[in-house]
Formats: structure tokens, sequence, C-alpha cells
């Protein structure tokens, strides 16, 4: 099985007064025009999704829908675990029910770079760095996703990505 790791595109700034609800807060128009042609490009690497999981976060959920219409994924589905107070172990169990060749999932972090660690290496506090905003990572489990039992085919950046123009 093949899983795609994409962390949202470029959203505005935490803001109280303009963002009371963080969940609302949505993908600056820079960020959503930078993302579309990372996702033209990924339509282009032929890469083939069965199910696309989002956080429900406006941004996220956003950026889902940019795949969708740029890449041709699949319309994103809400998993709540993915949401900024989700947990690897919590990702992974709501995976369980989902089946198919290649799933992505769409979220924030500091969560996606734990659920990276977790699934790499076993434990979510091994997580070196974070995931750059629109990055995506691609990994291979011999059957479903499970602690430890993930490889890292490759994580790329949008600046690397947007590259390959």
């Amino acid at each position: 099985m093949i899983l795609y790791i994409v962390r949202h595109a470029i959203a505005f700034e935490r803001d109280a007064g303009k963002w009371p609800d963080d969940s609302r807060r949505l993908l600056t128009d820079k960020g959503e025009a930078k993302f579309r042609k990372v996702a033209r490009i990924l339509r282009r690497m032929e890469l083939k999704v069965d199910t696309c999981l989002s956080s429900p976060y406006a941004r996220a959920w956003q950026t889902g829908e940019i795949l969708h219409e740029e890449a041709d994924w699949p319309s994103p589905v809400a998993l709540p675990p993915l949401q900024p107070d989700g947990t690897p172990t919590g990702v992974v169990k709501a995976l369980g029910k989902y089946k198919g060749a290649a799933l992505a999932l769409i979220g924030h972090e500091p969560g996606l770079s734990q659920l990276l660690a977790h699934l790499l290496v076993g434990d979510a506090a091994d997580a070196i760095g974070s995931m750059k905003k629109g990055a995506i990572a691609c990994l291979e489990f011999d059957n479903r996703p499970a602690s430890g039992k993930g490889r890292l085919l490759w994580l790329a950046t949008p600046k690397i990505l947007l590259q390959q123009t």
C-alpha cells in the first residue's frame, strides 16, 4: 500500500480577531495559487489515489479540494484524527477501515511529522523537523499502515516539485 502524507498549503496566520475559530482559517490566495501548481505537477506524475482523507479544518480541506480539482485525486473525506489535536495512533487506527492501493492524508503540523515518525520508526517522539506547508511524503507498506512498518519512498517540498515545471 502507498500512503501520501500532505501538509496543507500556506494559510493565513493565526489571528483570534479574524479567525476566532481556528478550524475556519483559510488558505491565502498565494498559498492556493502555489499549491494549484504543485497539484498540477502531481497530476503529471500520474500518482493514483483511491481515497483522500483530510482534517475537516478549512485549510486542510481546501488543500484536498485543490488536489481533487488539479491532480484528479478523489474528493476529500473527513478524518477527524487528522485535526491538530489528533494522535498518530488515532490516525493509524482510523485508517483500518479504508481499503485500496493508495491513500492520501491531509493535515497539520506537528501532527504529520509525528505521524511520519510513528509510521517509519514506531515512535512519534522521534520526529525531527517539520513538514513545510504543501509538502508531500510518500510511504510504502507491505500491508496496511502500521507503526514502524513504513518505508519512505520520497519527500518533496513545493519548491522541489515546482522545479519540475
